[in-house]
């Protein structure tokens, strides 16, 4: 793994090179591994938080792993092209719109003791707005050279926090084209359904029940590039305890096996039913 500024993160990119990179100031980590059709992303894997904003952060650490996607990254680590966050969605969230993306509260809670100085706000902005920099060429890049691109958004939820009953995964799929992609999301639904879980844990799969793919990064490049399907896929925390902070890695482990699979396999159909 090299160590690249963004602007020799995109020449490569640009030059269709093979190379596995974390951005100079470790805010997100790309591999390519080979050039395919696809892309898997998991942009609230991270945890960092940088250490200037520690003694002004109302939350806990603990709240704030509660509050991201752990294991994401490692779910599709052994696909072709993966981008992750590093940075922890308290400091700035790759999902959100850049105006939106500092949060000054969090899941109800005040996140700062005192509003932060623009300067560290547009620290933060700048480390978003280079992401996306990123994400542009890539998808671009992909698209260009296949004519058709699917993007496995990958993140997970705290199931526990529900009042009801709810899905083991669930596709978010509201701001797509659903008559144009509504055969392969629900082939995806499908196949997801039949991922087989240790631990007893069944596996149901939903579209739109929980939540229903409003995030930035599938919008960004959904608005911006009109052959590649975004497919907000999220697992329940069904691989952790969510209050003991306490992953269980022979569950990531089963789901990251399985993935490695189903994400291939489905990614080719897709591509054989959209190519031009």
């Amino acid at each position: 793994m090299e160590k690249l500024s963004v602007n020799e993160i995109i020449y490569k990119i640009r030059q269709q090179h093979i190379f596995e990179a974390v951005s100079s100031d470790y805010s997100f980590r790309i591999k390519i591994a080979d050039y395919v059709p696809y892309v898997c992303g998991a942009v609230h894997d991270g945890h960092q938080f940088r250490k200037e904003l520690w003694d002004s952060c109302l939350h806990t650490a603990y709240e704030r792993w509660y509050e991201e996607d752990p294991e994401t990254r490692t779910m599709v680590q052994s696909h072709p092209i993966v981008i992750a966050g590093c940075d922890s969605r308290f400091e700035y969230d790759l999902n959100r719109v850049p105006e939106e993306a500092v949060f000054v509260t969090a899941w109800g809670k005040p996140l700062w003791k005192e509003p932060l100085p623009e300067v560290m706000v547009q620290k933060s902005l700048e480390k978003h707005a280079n992401f996306y920099k990123v994400v542009f060429a890539l998808i671009q890049t992909v698209e260009s050279r296949f004519g058709f691109c699917t993007v496995y958004d990958m993140h997970s939820y705290n199931w526990k926090r529900w009042d009801r009953e709810v899905p083991t995964w669930n596709l978010g799929t509201s701001n797509i084209d659903n008559k144009r992609f509504g055969m392969v999301v629900e082939q995806w639904r499908q196949s997801l359904s039949q991922v087989q879980f240790p631990r007893g844990i069944k596996s149901t799969s939903k579209i739109n029940d929980t939540f229903q793919g409003n995030g930035y990064f599938l919008r960004f490049i959904t608005q911006n590039f009109k052959n590649t399907l975004v497919l907000a896929t999220e697992i329940a925390k069904v691989y952790c305890d969510e209050y003991d902070q306490i992953i269980y890695p022979e569950v990531v482990k089963a789901v990251e096996t399985q993935l490695a699979e189903r994400i291939e396999k489905h990614a080719i159909e897709t591509f054989e039913t959209f190519k031009r």
